[in-house]
């Protein structure tokens, strides 16, 4: 059984979607949620799902190696960030080579980097008039939004979609396609 560990900040409507998809698999299982975030939503949905979730500092994430010895010990074949913004440690990145990936709200290169998530990026997509968007789903490296594309899907923007029109468009490509595409590489 392949073991997945969760980072979020937020809401966790990503994190809930992939525990419920691996509820029933026979080939892997969320076994833990981690969040920057202590009054993240997705402690809530966790705690309703009956899965482990703790919350840690930036001293925890980046100064010492309090995350990844938590990491070391849940022995994950992922670490999936879904609606994590923290940049990711270099340490635990070496630790755990090719086994950290992101979605992100739109079709990378564009529209990445720091400071672009949620609703920034959409009303960025808005702005710069696009006639299409998407999700990404990518290895994490060093640097915000350049790790290798694993998987992209794309929507049409129309010129009446305002960001939250374009926001409920790429929930609805991460509900369809994140959870398949992180079973596609356990089972790969």
């Amino acid at each position: 059984m392949k073991r997945v560990v969760i980072f979020a900040s937020g809401s966790g409507s990503n994190a809930e979607n992939l525990i419920r998809f691996f509820q029933n698999s026979d080939n892997a299982s969320v076994i833990q949620v981690l969040t920057n975030n202590p009054r993240a939503k997705v402690l809530d949905r966790c705690k309703k799902l009956k899965v482990s979730a703790l919350s840690f500092n930036k001293i925890a994430f980046t100064e010492t190696e309090d995350v990844l010895n938590i990491l070391k010990s849940a022995n994950p074949d992922l670490i999936v960030l879904a609606g994590f913004l923290w940049k990711f440690p270099e340490n635990i990145l070496r630790h755990f080579p090719n086994k950290v990936i992101n979605v992100h709200p739109a079709l990378l290169p564009k529209f990445g980097g720091k400071g672009m998530y949620g609703m920034h990026v959409h009303e960025a997509v808005v702005r710069e008039k696009e006639i299409e968007t998407g999700i990404t789903i990518h290895y994490v490296n060093e640097h915000y939004d350049e790790g290798a594309i694993i998987f992209q899907a794309k929507c049409k923007v129309l010129t009446t979609d305002n960001a939250e029109d374009i926001a409920s468009k790429i929930h609805e490509l991460e509900m369809k396609h994140f959870p398949e595409v992180v079973n596609d590489l356990l089972i790969s």
